[in-house]
């Protein structure tokens, strides 16, 4: 039989058995752990094996950590970690520092170059190769950095 633990996003928790999705008996059960508990932003479903599967609801926030960041950085720090650097690929350009920018911005021009919608070889390169976590991470970093 399979079994769902459904969490919503503060930590809360709900079992489903597979004989109650097929008995019809879930709007029963959500009635007694309240429809708010699946009302909340996300959940995640645990299946038999365990492995996770996101809600068709909205994707679980990414959450930046700065800590993470700082062991992530080992790409960025060549060019933004050197005051006043210079790069001659593709032009020769002043290397902007990061240190101290809004997260959101940061995350925001990591996945633009990510996707292409930010054109620079190198920062496109680098950031392909980067998750979604990696940058939140090194946007919490960056941000917290003077």
């Amino acid at each position: 039989m399979l079994r769902f633990r459904l969490f919503n996003t503060g930590g809360d928790m709900l079992n489903i058995t597979q004989q109650s999705f097929q008995k019809g008996l879930v709007g029963t059960l959500c009635a007694k752990a309240s429809l708010a508990f699946l009302a909340s932003a996300s959940f995640v479903a645990f299946g038999l094996n365990g492995a996770m599967a996101q809600s068709a609801g909205a994707p679980a926030a990414v959450v930046g950590n700065a800590a993470a960041g700082a062991k992530k950085n080992s790409m960025c720090i060549g060019c933004h970690g050197i005051p006043n650097y210079k790069t001659a690929f593709p032009v020769t350009y002043r290397v902007p520092k990061i240190g101290g920018q809004s997260q959101a911005y940061l995350e925001a021009a990591l996945k633009a170059y990510r996707s292409g919608d930010r054109p620079n070889p190198s920062m496109t390169g680098i950031a392909k190769a980067l998750s979604d976590q990696d940058i939140a991470d090194l946007a919490a970093y960056y941000a917290n950095q003077k």
